[in-house]
């Protein structure tokens, strides 16, 4: 069992930047897939960055060149560093792990609201 607790979002203007954080407790954190994914009002979830346990990153087409996904198997903790936001980019932005490394969704956090401003 996994538990995961999301922090870091909020309001911010377009162009600006947030970092989200994923903090996890149990056991296995260094051998699963981290992931984030977004729900916007009236769309669907859809799958923003993974990171496996071997660091391997995958990104949204949406998402390229402006997100950064990262783990600390230390600190059992994996971030979502957003830079160049946009409106679209606002969503409820939801922590996930999970043992495929492609829709990793076994567990999942409480999310956090991420607002961009225009």
């Amino acid at each position: 069992q996994v538990q995961l607790v999301e922090s870091g979002g909020g309001l911010v203007q377009a162009g600006g930047s947030l970092r989200l954080s994923c903090a996890a407790a149990g056991s296995y954190f260094s051998i699963i897939a981290m992931g984030w994914y977004r729900q916007a009002p009236g769309k669907e979830r859809e799958l923003v960055a993974v990171i496996d346990s071997g660091r391997r990153t995958n990104y949204a087409d949406s998402v390229k060149g402006r997100f950064i996904i990262s783990r600390d198997n230390v600190k059992n903790t994996a971030y979502l560093q957003m830079i160049n936001l946009k409106p679209e980019d606002t969503a409820v932005y939801y922590c996930s792990a999970g043992w495929s490394s492609i829709e990793p969704n076994d567990y999942w956090g409480q999310g956090t609201q991420v607002t961009v401003s225009s």
